[in-house]
C-alpha cells in the first residue's frame, strides 16, 4: 500500500534511517559532502587562490613594540604633596592612560618631531598592488592642486593611527606600544617616540596645572582671609545687639512653648471625646426605644429600668392582642402604659443629652483658651527665634570661611613645593627594537583562514543547495517520501537528457531505422540490448513478473505527474522489450489529449483507439505491427474533436476492449496521459492491473508528485513502483554510489559496450 501521508520533515537525502543518533547524523553530513563535492572543491579552491594572490601582492609589514609602566610607588610617595588631589592608580586610571596614548596630541607630537609628513609611507598611496591601484584612482579624480600642510598632516595622522596599536597587558600596570611600518628601523623609532611624547606630555600637563593652581590659590587666599575676619566680627556684633547669652543652648520661651503645646493637645482630645458622646446621644434619640447595648452603655439605671418595663409590657400586649384581639381593654391599657414609659425614656435621654452638650461646650471653651495662650507664646518666641536663626547663619559663615582659608593655605604650600620638581608616574621598561621578521601578512594564518573560510562557505553552500534541491534523485527518497518501490533508474540518452523529453521525439512517421544519426529513443532497447538503459527496462519487466505472483499483472499503464517526463519512451521500450522476448504484447496510446506516441510511431494512422471504442471499426483494422519485434500498436486515432476524453476511457466499451485485449495478448501496455494536467488516468483504475509511475530525475518537484498521488488513492492501490527517468549517471554516483558507472563499465566492456 502506498504511504503518502508522511510529513515533509521526513524528506531526507536518500536514506530511510532515523537521523537522531550522532553516527547517523554524521553519515548524513558525509553524504551531503559527497553529493556536493564539486561545488565544495570549487569554492575552497577559489578561496585559496584569492589568499595566494593576496600573499603575492601584499607588501610586507614589520611591527616593533615598546613597554611602559605606571609606577605606583611614585604616586604614593608624592600624592600627599599633589595640589590636584591625585587618586590611587586603578584599572580605570590605566585605561584612561591608554586613551591618552591614543589621542591626537601624542600622535601629532610624534609626526612633528619625526617630520612624517615628508615620508611617502604616510602621505603617499601606500604599498602593495592594492595601494598602487588606489593611488592611481585617486590621481585620476584629483584636480591636480598641491596638498596643503594641513591636508598632509591629517593624511599622515590617519595613516599613523591605523598602524599604531596601544593596549594594556592583562590586569597589570604595563602598557604595550606598537607600530607597524614597511621599514623595521622606522617602526622601532616611532614606537619609542610615542612613549617619549607621552612622558613629556604628562610632565608638561602637571607643570602647567600646578602653575595655574598656584596663581589662582594665591589670589583666592587673600579674599578668604578678608571674608573670614569680617564673618567673625559680624557674629560678635550681632550677639551684642540682641542681648543673646549662651545658657546651655535652650531659651525659656522654648520650654514654655512646649508645655502650652502639650496642654493644647490634651484639650483637643477632651473636646473630641465630648463631641463623640454628644453625637452618639443624638443618634440614640432618633430611635424610639434604645436597644439593650445602648442602654447598658449609657450606665443610667432609670433608662435600664424603664426599658425593661417597656419590653415586658410589649410582650404581654402581643400575647393579649393575639388571644383576645387588639381592641380588648387589657391590650389597650397595656399600649397606653407603654406610651407613658416611652415618653419617660425620651425625657431621660434629653436630660442626658443636655448634660453631654454642656460638657462639650466647656471643652471647646477650654481649648480656645489654650489656643490663645499658645498664640501669645508663639508670637513672643518668634522674635527670639529669628535672632537665633540669624546668629546661627552668621556663625556658620564664619566657620566656613575659616575652614576654606586653612584648606587653601595648605594647598598653596603644596603647590609651591610640587612646582619645583614635577614628576610623571610613567616610565619605559622595554624600549622598541628593530624587528627581524615581518608581522604582516602571516602566510600560514592567511592560508589557514582562507581554507577554513572556504570550507565553511562551501559547506554552507552545499547545505543551501541540498535544502533547495526539492526533487527526486535517489531510490531512498522515493521510498521515504512516496512509500513506493523505485523499480528502475533510466539513464539519460545523449542529447535527450536536455531535450524536450524522451518519449516526445518525432521519428518521421514510422519506427526509426538504425541509420538515424540521433539515438532512436523509442527503439533503444532493441538497437542497444546490452546498454544500461535496456538493463533498467528489464528491471521493470522483472518487477512486473514478480508482482504477478501476488495478483494478475497483465494490463500495465505508464503515467507521470507532468508532461515530457518520458512515460511514452518507457512504455514503448518496455513493450518492445517484452515483445522482443517472444511474448504477445500490444502497446495502446491512451493519451487522448496529446497522442504524441501515435504521432511518433504511426503518424499516418487515421483510425485507432477512439474508433474501436466507438465501434466504428474492428480492433484488427486499427492495429499496426512492428515487423522486427512483432509488437502490436494501437494508436489513439482522431482525438482532436474529443471534449470529454475521461468519459471515453471510463466507458463500458473501453472495459470491453481491455477485456478483449486480455484474451488476445499476454501483456497490454497503456501509455496514459500525465496526472497533473488531466484526470483521465484516475478513471482507468477499474481495468488496469498495475501502474508504473515515471518521475524525471532531478527535475520534477517532490511536492508536485506527492500532491498528485495523495489525490488519487485508486492509483496508489495499484502502483507497481516508480521509475526515475533521464538520470545523469555521473551525478547519480555522488548520490548513490552503487548506481554509478563504475559498477557497470567493466561488465559492459566485455561485450564491447560502455556508456
Amino acid at each position: 500500500m502506498l504511504q503518502v501521508n508522511k510529513p515533509s520533515s521526513e524528506i531526507n537525502r536518500g536514506y530511510a534511517e532515523d537521523e537522531s543518533s550522532p553516527a547517523q547524523t554524521l553519515t548524513s553530513y558525509v553524504e551531503i559532502i559527497r553529493r556536493q563535492f564539486p561545488t565544495i572543491v570549487a569554492i575552497v579552491s577559489a578561496c585559496v587562490i584569492l589568499a595566494l594572490l593576496y600573499l603575492f601582492t601584499a607588501a610586507p609589514q614589520f611591527t616593533s613594540t615598546a613597554a611602559m609602566v605606571i609606577d605606583t610607588r611614585k604616586v604614593q610617595l608624592f600624592q600627599q604633596q599633589s595640589v590636584l588631589g591625585d587618586i590611587a592608580v586603578d584599572s580605570a586610571t590605566i585605561e584612561t592612560q591608554v586613551e591618552i596614548l591614543k589621542s591626537e596630541n601624542i600622535s601629532l607630537a610624534v609626526i612633528r618631531d619625526l617630520h612624517l609628513i615628508d615620508d611617502p609611507e604616510f602621505t603617499g598611496s601606500g604599498g602593495g598592488l592594492l595601494g598602487s591601484v588606489l593611488g592611481f584612482i585617486g590621481d585620476l579624480f584629483s584636480d591636480g592642486h598641491a596638498q596643503s600642510e594641513f591636508e598632509l598632516t591629517r593624511k599622515a595622522l590617519e595613516r599613523f593611527e591605523k598602524n599604531r596599536t596601544i593596549k594594556r597587558l592583562g590586569l597589570t600596570y604595563v602598557m604595550e606600544i606598537g607600530f607597524t611600518s614597511k621599514d623595521p628601523a622606522k617602526a622601532a623609532k616611532i614606537a619609542n617616540s610615542i612613549a617619549d611624547a607621552y612622558i613629556v606630555d604628562q610632565l608638561e600637563a602637571k607643570y602647567q596645572a600646578t602653575r595655574r593652581a598656584s596663581v589662582w590659590l594665591q589670589d583666592r587666599i587673600k579674599e578668604l582671609r578678608t571674608q573670614a575676619s569680617a564673618a567673625q566680627k559680624a557674629v560678635v556684633d550681632f550677639k551684642t545687639a540682641n542681648n543673646i547669652v549662651d545658657t546651655g543652648g535652650r531659651l525659656m520661651n522654648e520650654q514654655q512653648l512646649a508645655e502650652v503645646n502639650s496642654q493644647l493637645i490634651m484639650a483637643h482630645a477632651a473636646t473630641a471625646e465630648a463631641k463623640a458622646r454628644l453625637d452618639r446621644m443624638n443618634d440614640i434619640q432618633k430611635q424610639e426605644i434604645p436597644d439593650a447595648n445602648v442602654a447598658d452603655a449609657l450606665k443610667n439605671d432609670t433608662i435600664v429600668k424603664l426599658r425593661g418595663q417597656y419590653v415586658d409590657m410589649a410582650s404581654k400586649e402581643s400575647i393579649w392582642s393575639s388571644k383576645y384581639g387588639s381592641d380588648h381593654l387589657a391590650a389597650v391599657n397595656l399600649r397606653r402604659q407603654m406610651a407613658e414609659i416611652k415618653k419617660n425614656i425620651i425625657d431621660e435621654l434629653k436630660r442626658i443629652q443636655e448634660s453631654y452638650k454642656s460638657d462639650y461646650d466647656i471643652a471647646v471653651t477650654r481649648e480656645e483658651s489654650i489656643k490663645g495662650s499658645l498664640a501669645n507664646v508663639v508670637s513672643e518666641s518668634q522674635l527670639t527665634n529669628q535672632a537665633q536663626v540669624a546668629l546661627r547663619e552668621l556663625e556658620s559663615n564664619a566657620q566656613s570661611y575659616q575652614a576654606m582659608y586653612d584648606n587653601f593655605l595648605q594647598r598653596y604650600m603644596e603647590s609651591v613645593q610640587q612646582q619645583s620638581f614635577p614628576i610623571t608616574e610613567a616610565r619605559v621598561i622595554s624600549a622598541a627594537t628593530t624587528p627581524l621578521k615581518k608581522s604582516y601578512p602571516k602566510s600560514l594564518i592567511v592560508l589557514a583562514a582562507s581554507l577554513l573560510g572556504g570550507l565553511m562557505l562551501a559547506f554552507g553552500a552545499a547545505i543551501a543547495r541540498e535544502l533547495a534541491d526539492k526533487v527526486f534523485r535517489t531510490t531512498g527518497q522515493v521510498e521515504d517520501v512516496l512509500g513506493a518501490n523505485c523499480i528502475a533508474i533510466l539513464p539519460a540518452l545523449g542529447a535527450a537528457a536536455s531535450g524536450p523529453g524522451l518519449g516526445e521525439k518525432m521519428l518521421g512517421g514510422k519506427l526509426a531505422r538504425k541509420g538515424n544519426p540521433q539515438p532512436d529513443l523509442l527503439r533503444y532497447v532493441v538497437d542497444n540490448p546490452l546498454s544500461r538503459f535496456a538493463e533498467a527496462v528489464r528491471s521493470v519487466k522483472v518487477a512486473v513478473d514478480l508482482n504477478s505472483i501476488v495478483r494478475e499483472n497483465r494490463v500495465l499503464a505508464t503515467t507521470s505527474t507532468l508532461p515530457n517526463e518520458g512515460k511514452s519512451t518507457l512504455s514503448t521500450n518496455l513493450a518492445q522489450l517484452i515483445a522482443h522476448g517472444g511474448a504477445r504484447v500490444i502497446l495502446v496510446d491512451a493519451d487522448l489529449r496529446n497522442p504524441s506516441l501515435s504521432r511518433a510511431l504511426v503518424p499516418d494512422a487515421r483510425i485507432g483507439l477512439v474508433d474501436v471504442v466507438a465501434q466504428k471499426v474492428q480492433l484488427e483494422e486499427a492495429l499496426f505491427v512492428d515487423p522486427e519485434t512483432k509488437l502490436s500498436i494501437l494508436p489513439a486515432g482522431a482525438t482532436s474533436k474529443l471534449l470529454h476524453t475521461n468519459e471515453v476511457l471510463a466507458s463500458k466499451a473501453m472495459h470491453a476492449l481491455v477485456t478483449q485485449l486480455r484474451s488476445q495478448f499476454d501483456y497490454v501496455v497503456l501509455d496514459m496521459p500525465p496526472m497533473a494536467p488531466v484526470v483521465d488516468v484516475r478513471v482507468t483504475s477499474s481495468f488496469v492491473d498495475s501502474y508504473v509511475f515515471v518521475v524525471e530525475w532531478g527535475r520534477t518537484k517532490i511536492d508536485v508528485v506527492r500532491h498528485n498521488l495523495r489525490g488519487a488513492p485508486e492509483i496508489q492501490d495499484k502502483l507497481l513502483g516508480v521509475v526515475l527517468n533521464k538520470a545523469d549517471t555521473k551525478a547519480l554516483a555522488r548520490y548513490e554510489s552503487y548506481h554509478g558507472r563504475y559498477y557497470y563499465q567493466k561488465y559492459y566492456a566485455r561485450y564491447g559496450y560502455v556508456e
